[in-house]
């Protein structure tokens, strides 16, 4: 049963009687106005869904008053006066249908019923796109010097075709500037598609990418597009681009110069229209040191770099960043909780390796762990796995002076031995992704102690593990 409001301005008295007649039997609220003024009075008390309007009116012209009224609801125009001139006009001014007297009752229910639900459609998805848009903008909530730089770099490279590299910690924020960049740029009304190249194998990550011809591997039983013909006249967002394989980056270094791509299995030359933007937390530079990424292709993607800070460089935004996380959670009716001065302090405090993912996270578990109370105090706030499972300080010992490369390794190997070798685990700890851990383990040649702990090298102090302290090296 439907209960939509629908206003019919029609000057033929038993013309409107009809129609409202026919409407109302199938559910719909409808109200006849049998001039403008009678309209006019109406509108001014009441939000139709719908008008249903005849433009000669005894008292107006109903083509002047379409413009304005088209920009509240939608509106089906109804004339004896049927023209392919009228239906042009009537369609350029923003009407959502055009009937021609004597009107098909039956016909008119149908087309009632499809505006109905395309206008649902449409406010559906700016709905939908209002609450995409809202979320996004918790990275640029705040007012530090280094958020405004990051916004004043988005806001400069966002109008032009050029590729971007972001680079930053993870949990920084760089899908959300990627998101910023597309939303400001001409290409804002096509596709944003994004990839993470962590995800997937390097065989299914190319076809993913760049699609692939039926028969071009087992299992490729038809043609496939992938995400670069997705993205056509949009932007195709790289997260984690250092983790590519490098026969993918020669793929990709060819794409960005020349403008061109094959499918896997293919040989027709595409063309790709779309502005690419990668983001990554390792230092690229270092893999060009040890060969796994290309510097030709890393001279290409950093032609325009944004580095965005970490949260620990902008702790004045925390506490804009929570009044944003408490109102935007989504998961419960508590959108006016308050933070204490305790916990504000304790917040500000945290060095946030996470970043602000990390005080995404903080904050929803503070607001299930508050419950019903309006304040959100410093013991509702947990840190990490630390506050949770009750991991104890560790201390490293080393019998000399060690290296970073010792340290790093030593680390590794006593997370894997914690975690009981599950990498996945290991990876978030660490702050990166598990094909990065799995490069590590193999670089250091740790995969025997993902099958069984390591006892050497480490002891665990009584305290536990607090934001002020962290693991300590002690010289023999």
């Amino acid at each position: 049963m439907t209960n939509e409001k629908i206003l019919v301005i029609e000057d033929d008295v038993t013309l409107n009687a009809l129609i409202a007649k026919q409407l109302s039997r199938i559910g719909y609220r409808v109200h006849e106005a049998n001039n403008w003024g009678e309209a006019e009075a109406y509108l001014a008390r009441n939000e139709p869904q719908l008008i249903l309007l005849d433009p000669k009116l005894p008292d107006a012209d109903g083509f002047e008053k379409l413009p304005a009224l088209v920009t509240q609801q939608p509106v089906i125009v109804l004339t004896a006066y049927g023209s392919v001139q009228n239906a042009v006009k009537s369609m350029q001014t923003g009407a959502a249908d055009y009937m021609v007297k004597p009107v098909n009752l039956d016909e008119l229910e149908l087309v009632v019923q499809r505006v109905l639900e395309t206008a649902l459609l449409r406010q559906e998805h700016q709905f939908y796109r209002a609450q995409i848009q809202s979320r996004r903008r918790s990275f640029l909530t705040g007012h530090s010097p280094a958020l405004r730089r990051v916004e004043s770099l988005i806001d400069s490279v966002a109008p032009t075709d050029m590729t971007v590299l972001i680079q930053g910690e993870s949990g920084v924020g760089k899908e959300l500037v990627a998101h910023e960049i597309h939303a400001r740029s001409p290409r804002s009304i096509r596709n944003f598609v994004a990839l993470d190249c962590c995800t997937l194998q390097e065989t299914l990550f190319e076809s993913e990418l760049f699609g692939h011809e039926r028969g071009s591997f087992t299992g490729a039983y038809r043609q496939k597009k992938g995400l670069i013909e997705g993205a056509e006249s949009g932007t195709l967002f790289l997260d984690e681009i250092g983790e590519i394989s490098p026969p993918v980056q020669a793929k990709l270094l060819r794409m960005l110069e020349t403008g061109y791509f094959r499918r896997v299995g293919g040989t027709k030359d595409l063309s790709a229209n779309v502005r690419i933007v990668a983001a990554t937390n390792a230092e690229l530079e270092d893999r060009i040191q040890d060969g796994s990424f290309r510097a030709d292709l890393f001279y290409r993607l950093s032609t325009f770099v944004i580095r965005v800070p970490p949260l620990r460089s902008r702790r004045e935004d925390i506490p804009e960043l929570v009044g944003f996380f408490i109102r935007n959670h989504g998961f419960s009716r508590r959108v006016n909780q308050t933070v204490s001065d305790g916990a504000l302090r304790k917040l500000t405090a945290y060095d946030w390796p996470g970043n602000v993912r990390e005080l995404k996270n903080v904050i929803e578990r503070a607001i299930i762990l508050a419950g019903e109370s309006s304040e959100i105090r410093a013991e509702h706030l947990t840190f990490g796995a630390s506050d949770q499972t009750g991991v104890s300080e560790v201390t490293l010992s080393f019998d000399r002076e060690p290296t970073l490369e010792q340290v790093r390794r030593d680390y590794i190997a006593f997370l894997l031995e914690r975690h009981d070798g599950r990498r996945a685990d290991v990876a978030q700890a660490l702050g990166i992704s598990e094909r990065n851990l799995y490069r590590l383990i193999q670089k250091y040649r740790l995969a025997d102690d993902c099958e069984g702990p390591s006892k050497s090298r480490w002891r665990e102090a009584g305290r536990r593990l607090t934001p002020s302290t962290g693991a300590t090296w002690r010289r023999f």
